[in-house]
């Protein structure tokens, strides 16, 4: 299987489209649309229901990916739609189990600054998005994160292995920060160095209809 680009076919010739409604969008926006029942399930300490809800959104993170690229259904809508949803939902994710005792400070800190940063940073050299490959360990962390984060909740479900279930969560949330912070510097570096390539390229870095000839 592979690791990126799952669903990645060499039998067709991808066409990115301007459409809004495809299939993957709507996964996407579905998904997106579990977060608050999420915060409120567990706002009303239904924590085993709040389980089930994260683990669907953990376990389906990479299907509307594999459809887009399955189907030829790939859409400008898309390539910044499916991050940004995955991006603010675990946010939003982290931010609840913090507030609600389950899941340390560090754990939203960790999440939260580095994509601020992030985001500052293209808003401020690009006007948006600066378009940059998912790197692997970038995969890995958020792998590592949507698995830590269910199981952190499980733990607070009463049964025998309580304490058991919570060890493994928090070997599955440090790696998954450290991979966080590891590729947040990934992408900061990669961010300032397409800045300073398109600059060099005579090349405004706000203009992405010339970002082809970099």
């Amino acid at each position: 299987m592979r690791l990126m680009g799952a669903g990645t076919r060499e039998d067709i010739e991808y066409v990115v489209t301007d459409r809004f409604w495809t299939v993957p969008n709507i996964i996407t926006l579905v998904r997106f649309c579990l977060v608050p029942v999420f915060v409120a399930l567990v706002a009303g300490e239904e924590n085993l229901e709040a389980f089930i809800v994260l683990a669907v959104l953990s376990s389906t993170d990479w299907v509307d990916g594999y459809i887009a690229r399955r189907f030829n259904q790939i859409s400008t809508v898309g390539q910044w739609l499916d991050p940004l949803a995955d991006r603010l939902s675990l946010m939003v994710v982290a931010v609840t189990l913090v507030v609600s005792g389950i899941a340390p400070w560090w754990l939203a800190l960790a999440l939260i600054v580095p994509d601020l940063i992030l985001a500052g940073t293209s808003l401020a050299l690009f006007g948006g998005s600066p378009k940059l490959q998912v790197s692997a360990i970038g995969k890995i962390r958020t792998a590592l994160l949507l698995a830590g984060t269910p199981a952190l909740l499980l733990s607070r479900v009463p049964g025998p292995d309580q304490q058991l279930v919570e060890t493994i969560a928090l070997c599955l949330l440090i790696p998954g920060c450290l991979g966080h912070l590891w590729a947040s510097g990934d992408y900061l570096a990669q961010c300032v160095a397409k800045h300073r390539r398109l600059r060099r390229a005579g090349l405004d870095p706000r203009d992405r209809a010339g970002w082809s000839n970099a």
